[in-house]
């Protein structure tokens, strides 16, 4: 374990190296232009001279440079009394605390008939007050602080954070604790979340983009809870008394990973934590059964006919998890596929094709289930068919033979050269060690990442595209003007045509 003061250094050698970098180019620039308007003023002649006496600069091509050395920063992790785990990694730069807690405590597990009963209970955590602030004291109390409290839970989890300076930590964190451990669910702001949750249903057809995603999300998981969605009728069966069952079922200490970063005080810290959480009463775990998604391979057609100038394009099917043992190498594979303006899909269907402004592939790594694989684009209504065939022969292609070296270099480096961005704020180094434990990450991940992403081979690529993409179990969903295709989709398959209903 690292102590505090080494992982400042860490932290602090980034912020440095990032501004020294900033400075050197301001430097550079302003020197360019002191060096041009003094040309202005001298004889082409004499500047001629001047610049034969120069010194010859090195071509930049042929600058080598050591290896980079990077300590990955380390946070300090402790247990309180309750149970509670706590990442601590203390920053005194700037007067600023920031803390954020995690639980496990998601949609997933939401009762069939009340799918949103999470999302509404994370919307209301905090805009509806506590047991002995109402919501509107506690609007103001923190306006007039400039803190901040959030709270939300998505699929796989819930968060409470907090942002205060650090004069007001201390009362900022008594307001995050009564958040947390007694929310008031205040029934006029529940009503309101609710009225949000229908009004966002009513539009959930607007956007052309949402629907492709969804209807892709729903066909790869369906029959599983990642594939459901909320309907008018799931979110008007929630009632008040839900979100406060809820809120007990999921929250309790040794259910609750903290984050703390920043400019405060550890020992004065560690003893408001143990007193303003002292009574949160602990339980034994109780988490509903949740299956694995069903890892049939059959391939769909699936079209939404909407009358829009432009098709979106989405394709795939069912992925990865974290502790996958070919990790690695996906994402190699997956970088050169479609991660970037220099992937294979970038460079045919943008820049040689002309057919999009954007194309991507990735795999989405499944932190408790498997996520999954997607190909995406948007092109014009004439060019649909055109574009579908590019996608799939472009990822049959990947299956076919062995990416080049430069390909390969290039992934790699990209990869493991943008690795040190991911360390340059305490709160994010802090919360990215929390999350790792959250969510059950081997020991060792990120301490090996680089070195595993370095090994990876042209045949490694080959080989995981071989066995992960799996272009005959693609579900393809277009959403689009079927009488402006080139081709009908059915050259693709059977089609089935999904209707735009409000349920």
């Amino acid at each position: 374990m690292i102590s505090d003061s080494n992982s400042r250094g860490s932290f602090n050698l980034i912020s440095k190296m990032t501004r020294l970098f900033f400075l050197g180019s301001l430097l550079a620039a302003v020197a360019g232009c002191a060096s041009t308007q003094g040309s202005a003023a001298k004889p082409e002649s004499a500047t001629l001279q001047a610049s034969a006496a120069l010194p010859r600069s090195p071509d930049p091509r042929q600058l080598t440079f050591p290896p980079l050395k990077f300590q990955l920063p380390k946070s300090e992790r402790l247990q309180l009394k309750n149970g509670m785990t706590v990442y601590l990694l203390q920053d005194h730069e700037l007067p600023i605390v920031n803390l954020t807690a995690y639980l496990n405590a998601g949609g997933i597990y939401d009762p069939p008939d009340q799918v949103g009963l999470a999302a509404i209970t994370g919307a209301t955590l905090r805009s509806g007050g506590t047991l002995q602030t109402h919501p509107d004291k506690l609007d103001r109390e923190l306006e007039f602080m400039a803190s901040s409290i959030e709270s939300g839970i998505n699929t796989d989890h819930a968060s409470v954070s907090l942002s205060t300076l650090t004069k007001n930590l201390e009362r900022t964190l008594a307001l995050f604790a009564e958040v947390v451990t007694k929310p008031g669910f205040d029934p006029a702001r529940v009503e309101l979340a609710r009225s949000h949750a229908i009004e966002s249903i009513r539009r959930q057809n607007d956007d052309p983009k949402a629907i492709a995603g969804r209807e892709l999300n729903r066909a790869i998981y369906a029959g599983h809870p990642l594939g459901r969605i909320a309907t008018l009728a799931s979110v008007k069966a929630i009632s008040r008394e839900d979100l406060i069952s809820f809120h007990n079922r999921y929250f309790y200490p040794a259910n609750t990973i903290l984050a703390v970063s920043g400019d405060f005080d550890r020992e004065k810290l560690l003893a408001t934590l143990e007193t303003l959480f002292a009574g949160w009463p602990n339980r034994a775990a109780s988490f509903p059964e949740v299956a694995n998604p069903s890892e049939e391979l059959s391939a769909e057609v699936l079209h939404v006919q909407k009358e829009v100038n432009q098709s979106v394009i989405r394709m795939g099917h069912l992925g990865i998890d974290k502790n996958n043992p070919d990790l690695y190498a996906i994402k190699v594979m997956d970088y050169i596929l479609g991660g970037g303006f220099t992937s294979r899909l970038t460079q045919e269907i943008r820049s040689n094709q002309g057919l999009a402004y954007n194309v991507d592939s990735y795999f989405e790594t499944g932190r408790r289930f498997k996520g999954p694989f997607i190909a995406e684009t948007e092109t014009k209504s004439e060019s649909t068919a055109k574009a579908i065939t590019l996608l799939r022969s472009i990822i049959a292609g990947m299956t076919q033979a062995e990416v080049s070296d430069v390909e390969l270099k290039l992934a790699k480096d990209a990869i493991i050269n943008s690795f040190i961005f991911g360390f340059t704020r305490s709160d994010a180094v802090v919360n990215q060690q929390a999350r790792l434990e959250f969510f059950g990450y081997p020991a060792g991940y990120l301490e090996n990442y680089r070195d595993n992403i370095a090994r990876v081979t042209r045949e490694d690529v080959l080989r995981v595209a071989r066995k992960y993409l799996h272009l005959d179990a693609m579900r393809l969903v277009v959403v689009g003007d079927q009488k402006k295709f080139d081709q009908p989709l059915s050259s693709f398959g059977s089609v089935q045509e999904i209707k735009l209903e409000i349920k």
